[in-house]
């Protein structure tokens, strides 16, 4: 089971924007070219843009075929709100099985 790693930055203690940012990263077994890989990513992002209102992209590991990064941002005005949209968006990308979840890494910014 994967666990994903939590970063709190506090810049101010009496923030007035709250900001939440999440990068996963997958593993992709049965993928043999990019275009089954974009397939599989496309997907996962149009579920996480339909289900939430986030900004979410591939950020990294492009050119390799067997592994995806996608990373998305929300903002909001309760860190509380936010962190558990965060584990809802975590919890989401699990149950679609799309891919094997091999890493997660959140942070939340208070400004």
């Amino acid at each position: 089971m994967w666990q994903h790693k939590t970063k709190a930055f506090d810049v101010s203690s009496e923030g007035i924007m709250v900001a939440g940012l999440g990068i996963v990263t997958f593993r992709l077994h049965e993928c043999r070219s990019l275009k089954a890989k974009r397939k599989i990513v496309k997907s996962i992002i149009s579920q996480l843009r339909n289900h939430f209102n986030v900004s979410v992209a591939e950020v990294g590991s492009n050119d390799i075929y067997q592994r995806a990064m996608i990373g998305f941002a929300l903002v909001g005005n309760n860190r509380a709100v936010i962190n558990s949209k965060i584990d809802k968006i975590f919890n989401l990308v699990e149950e679609l099985n799309l891919a094997e979840i091999i890493g997660s890494e959140m942070e939340i910014i208070n400004i």
